[in-house]
This record gives C-alpha cells, structure tokens and sequence, in this order.
C-alpha cells in the first residue's frame, strides 16, 4: 500500500475536470470531497510519495515521521476535525490518545506540565502561578472567544464575490479584535509576569513565531486545539494517506508521483491545464494548486501577464524561518527505555524573543528550543511492527543562508564539510536530550539529521521553510489569501490559506471544495 504509482506519458491523453498540484492533506482531502462529487480527478505529486508531511522513512529497522506529532480534538468522535478525517479515510484511520500530559514546558528552573482535558489544564497553571489566577482565567475565556471568531472569518473566504464583499466586514469584525493583536501583547496586558508569558507560550514552534511577532488567533487556535489532549494515528502518520487513498480508489481520481507540474496554463484568463517538467501537457478547466502560495505565484504563474501584480502581493507577506531536524533510532523498546508520550520543549530561559534573537545572529549560543517527540510511545501499534526499538525526533530552528553554500550540490552529495557540519550539530543536540533522558544514552544505534535543504529537496519549500507563511498580524489582513483566484478556474488550497497545521490544511481543502461547489460542506460531513 506505500508505493504509490508513478507518472505514465498516457496520463496526459486524458482531459480532467480537476488536477490537483501537491499531495499534502489538503491536495488529499480536496481530492475525496470532488471524486465523491463526481468530478474525474487527477492528483499530481512532485516527490517520490504521496502524503506531504504525512508520510514517512525508513532506515534500518527504523522509522520516522515527517511532519506529524500529535493532533487535537480527534478524540472527541463529534468534533469536526475528527469527522473530517473519518470522512476523507471513510471511517478506516484509527487514533492513538496520547498520555494526559501532553507537553511538558522544561526552563533551566523548573518544569511545567500541560495536563488534559481542559479544567486541569487551568487547574495546574493556577498551581504554578497562584498570584495569576485572574489572568489565567482571563486568557483561557480569550482564547475561547479568539478561535470562536475566526469561523465566520474563514467561511467568508468561500463565498461567491459579491456575497463575500459585502458580508466581510461583519464576518471578521471580531476576528480582527484578537488577529490584529501579538501574543505578547494579549497575555502582558492580562499580567506583567515574564515567566507565566514564557510558560503559555511554550508551544510557539507549533506555528513557528515568538510572542512578540505572532497574531494572538494564531496562539489561540494552537492552544485550544491541545486543551482536552493529544493524539498520534495508529500505525503512524503514514496510515493518513493510506486511508485517504483506499478510499479514493472507489472513484473517479488518477494518482502520479514524480510528477513535478513546471507551469499552470492560462488561456484569455482561464485555466487550460498544467504543464510537467518533463514537457507533457494536461488539460482541465478547473487547476487547485496546494503547492503554496510562494510556489503558486512565482513559479506556476512566473509567465503570467499579471505576475508583477503576484510578486506584490509576496512583498506583503513573509515565509517562516526553517528548521534542522534529528532522526534517532534506539536499540531497545518503549518500555525498556521508559519513553513517554509526553512532547518535551526544552528551553534555555523564558524569554522566547530574546532566545531566538540570539541564536539567529549566533548559532553557537543555545538552542531557543528543543521540540523533542517520542513517535514510538505515541503509536499503540509499534511494537508489533517495530520490536525491541525505539525512536525520536528532535527540532530546532535553522537559517537557511547557513547552508546555502551547499544549496546547488545533490542530495546525500553534498561532501564532506556539510557532513562534518551535520555531524558537529548533531553532537550538540544529543548532548542536550541526554540531559533529560540519560537512560536512553548508551542504547542509541543510529541518527540522521536534516536541514533546510531536506526540506527544499523534499518539500519543495524554496528556503526550507517550515509552516508556508508566518502568522503575524499581517498576514490575516491579506483578502487574496482565500481559495478562489482571479484566473477562472484556478484555486488555492493548504495552510497559506487558513493557517499552519494538519487540521488546518485539512479544513482548507473542505473551503477550497466549498468554494468550488458553491455550497457549504461542512454540512455534508
């Protein structure tokens, strides 16, 4: 069931109602919702495998996720995350609950547990910050109400252009209440102490900006997603795709791999297709492109009569900062290592500004953050099929100007430098972990690690970006970021869209079909 087929020339004799640019969550989802509608769909995908940040790699007997570490709100069987995903994988993707304590935030002085369902969570922080109470009452009511106001906000994206004009102003009026303030200026306003800002904002590198850069929604939805736990797919995150394909297969949809899409074909200010790097031509008079709104513009359109008017646009917004990731596969088991489920994000002070500011201009100063997961303790599936191992994952920021001197050499072809650079890295992160899991130390049989050119390669994120676009203030204001274009035909799909994150990028699909279909459906799910 991995290996998904690859391109074949006779794909291009076909004329489709729908070709769908990227296999991410939201290429996937929107595929389900057009095939079930009747629509002959045609999923193109540039890498190797289908699934975006949903699929995963081997080595040894070793295997990791890309992308997946936990998920909210897909406990709850009514919730319209979980609906949606058992609407895309007709009911076939099964969920892992996480341990109650679903993040721990570790500082140099103490430790704080994020605790599920909710009324513990607000329980153990007023435990830590009994001068706070007020304050943490007050934030967790905002954060209520924030994500409240961002579902008119987004519903107004699908809507016809008239309807949607002349409702916008009602529909994001209060959205904009919590959008247009930082984070940091929220949660300072409700109280003055540093450390109870560093604490609620320890989860920042799930959207990828400090207190004083990111939109307070962008915190709001993070956070509530969480409240009542995590959870991790049974069999890994590779099981998505897999579901999502069986079920696709009962349709009208063609899959392709390596099947890299050069341009989107425009024709008097319609879609006609796509073009392949390899020269083949597509016809379709509708084209969704969930390859990002950077690679939408400035590559699919680059001969677009309207591109200055795209590069514009651009100037408006940002793309996130990127990331290093190590890979480690241990020789023992869970239990024999006693790993938890519990996400650590290990922190050299509470001041998440001032950290990421330092290392920014000195990447020998201490990590701002070290993301720690535990994929094998989350997957009730992995020890029947990965015995007597183990593994995890650890992320930290990168820039990418600190490897563009090997940006143009080949994957795995970089030379020796690169690899001693890697390797210097790679020291100093285990270094770090082994501070806090000491036990796994002398267990540790292989690790790997990937940095922004990974990302480029394999994600096809110019500078190996790690959440598409940053989630500032700023960024919300921007009305062309919906999924309907100005080219007939043409529309956008994925995180760019809505926000950072599998859920999101699912729901993107949803509005994106909505938006096509003319109707709301959320309704059908």
């Amino acid at each position: 069931m991995e290996k998904w087929p690859g391109y074949r020339n006779e794909i291009s004799n076909e004329v489709y109602d729908v070709i769908i640019i990227g296999s991410g969550i939201s290429g996937l989802t929107s595929a389900v919702f057009l095939a079930k509608e009747g629509f002959k769909v045609l999923l193109l995908e540039k890498h190797f495998k289908m699934g975006g940040f949903t699929h995963s790699f081997k080595r040894n007997q070793y295997e990791w996720d890309t992308g997946i570490h936990y998920i909210g709100e897909v406990q709850n069987p009514k919730s319209i995350v979980r609906r949606l995903f058992d609407y895309i994988s007709n009911n076939e993707l099964k969920w892992t609950p996480m341990d109650a304590n679903y993040d721990r935030i570790i500082f140099p002085d103490k430790e704080y547990d994020f605790i599920a369902p909710k009324e513990k969570f607000e329980e153990t922080m007023c435990s830590y910050f009994p001068n706070d109470i007020n304050a943490i009452k007050t934030y967790l009511t905002e954060i209520r109400n924030s994500v409240k106001s961002g579902r008119s906000f987004f519903a107004n994206k699908a809507m016809p252009g008239m309807l949607q004009r002349i409702s916008y102003p009602f529909m994001s009026h209060t959205f904009f209440k919590y959008a247009n303030q930082t984070t940091k200026q929220l949660i300072t306003n409700l109280s003055s102490n540093p450390k109870l800002l560093g604490v609620l904002t320890g989860q920042w590198g799930d959207y990828g900006l400090p207190p004083s850069q990111s939109s307070f929604y962008m915190q709001s939805i993070v956070a509530n997603h969480y409240l009542n736990g995590g959870n991790y797919p049974a069999g890994g995150s590779v099981k998505i795709a897999q579901t999502v394909r069986k079920n696709l297969e009962q349709y009208n949809c063609t899959f392709a791999v390596n099947a890299g899409v050069d341009e989107i074909c425009v024709k008097n200010g319609n879609v006609s297709g796509v073009k392949l790097e390899n020269g083949d031509e597509i016809k379709s008079k509708i084209v969704i492109s969930s390859a990002g709104i950077v690679n939408t513009y400035t590559k699919f359109l680059r001969n677009n009569s309207n591109i200055e008017k795209y590069k514009s646009r651009l100037k408006q917004i940002n793309p996130t900062g990127s990331y290093v990731c190590l890979y480690l596969g241990f020789k023992k088991s869970v239990k024999d290592l006693d790993f938890k489920a519990t996400n650590l994000w290990i922190y050299p002070d509470y001041d998440h500004d001032e950290n990421i500011s330092k290392f920014a201009k000195d990447s020998s100063q201490e990590f701002p953050v070290l993301y720690v997961s535990f994929p094998s303790a989350k997957d009730s599936e992995w020890d029947k099929n990965n015995p007597n191992c183990s593994t995890v994952e650890i992320i930290t920021m990168a820039n990418f100007e600190w490897y563009e001197k090997w940006e143009k050499e080949p994957w795995k072809k970089r030379g020796d430098e690169y690899e001693n650079e890697k390797e210097k890295l790679s020291q100093r992160i285990l270094k770090k972990l082994f501070e806090h899991i000491p036990q796994a130390k002398d267990s540790l049989d292989y690790y790997e690690l990937s940095t922004p050119l990974s990302v480029r390669d394999l994600a096809n994120y110019k500078s190996g970006e790690l959440y598409g676009i940053d989630h500032t203030p700023n960024r919300f204001k921007q009305k062309w970021l919906q999924p309907k274009t100005e080219i007939k035909g043409l529309y956008l799909t994925g995180q760019d869209i809505l926000t950072v994150g599998l859920s999101s990028a699912l729901f993107s699909g949803l509005l994106t079909c909505s938006a096509i279909l003319k109707r709301n459906l959320l309704k059908d799910i």
